[in-house]
């Protein structure tokens, strides 16, 4: 564990040295339209509780919203891509070439990516996209390279980006109603500051 925690942190004031790196925090998210998050409010009586949303039959909507998201500390900027299902691998490429893409059209060369060793991080899919990605990168001599550093197993407190989850959660709360799929995507990018774009869709092999 602390072998793997020196490796991020010199990992993270290696792209702070150096012009066009940037540095980041990957995970993804399952942001529920019917559980409520948990609050704390001042009440004359008993704790504020907020209840569970029912589902509805003739509701045709998932019930909960799967989300990748970066977490830039340096701009202290969020990227937000909603998907099409749950993550897998094909998505998670997607998610990364996006990333990639828009970092270089801003400057960015290389990417210091820090995330967890969820089963669609460490695929032999991703991690040979990844390897190619930047052999192409090289090759072509533009584009952001990308640079990863998976954390221990179930070390959740050493990516910040999970707090942030847990407050937008919270931001966007609705008591009174059952949110639509697109409404919830619009607070939470509202929330984080960051555009609504199409939901990914898995990529083929």
């Amino acid at each position: 564990l602390r072998a793997k925690k020196r490796r991020r942190d010199r990992l993270i004031r290696l792209a702070r040295g150096r012009p066009g790196w940037a540095f980041g925090f990957a995970d993804e998210v399952w942001f529920s339209r019917l559980a409520q998050p948990a609050l704390h409010a001042w009440t004359a009586g008993e704790p504020l509780r907020l209840g569970m949303h029912a589902a509805g039959r003739d509701d045709p909507e998932p019930k909960a919203l799967a989300c990748y998201g970066l977490w830039l500390p340096g701009p202290e900027r969020m990227l937000l891509r909603f998907v099409a299902g749950r993550p897998v691998s094909g998505v998670t490429r997607a998610f990364l070439a996006w990333v990639a893409d828009r970092l270089a059209a801003e400057g960015v060369r290389v990417l210091a990516l820090v995330w967890d060793n969820a089963p669609w991080h460490v695929s032999r899919e991703v991690r040979a996209w990844i390897v190619a990605h930047n052999r192409r990168v090289k090759a072509a001599g533009t584009g952001c390279r990308l640079l990863v550093c998976r954390l221990p197993s179930k070390s959740p407190w050493l990516n910040p980006i999970e707090p942030r989850w847990a407050h937008g959660k919270r931001a966007v709360a609705e008591p009174d109603r059952k949110l639509t799929g697109q409404e919830l995507r619009q607070r939470l990018c509202d929330h984080y500051r960051c555009p609504l774009v199409e939901p990914l869709a898995q990529q083929a092999a």
